[in-house]
């Protein structure tokens, strides 16, 4: 199953796919927002942006806009089939 990562739900996770590089800025890309690298939805703010994620055990706080150009597969949890 494919979504954005503002579609995630909280304590979701999903694994990055291809994007083009000229789409995400180059912090998030040294972040570890890289494809291949699993996210997990922590938070979304109150007024639903900006949304925190967790990438390689790092926090980051992104915006929903820029969320949404990140596609992911996602994670279905084992216990839950």
């Amino acid at each position: 199953m494919i979504k954005t990562v503002a579609e995630l739900k909280r304590g979701e996770k999903g694994i990055i796919k291809e994007f083009a590089d000229d789409i995400l800025p180059i912090k998030l890309l040294e972040l570890g927002c890289l494809p291949g690298n699993e996210i997990e939805l922590v938070q979304i703010a109150p007024l639903k942006d900006p949304i925190y994620i967790n990438v390689n055990g790092s926090h980051i706080a992104i915006r929903r806009s820029m969320a949404k150009l990140i596609e992911l597969e996602i994670i279905e949890d084992a216990h839950l089939l």
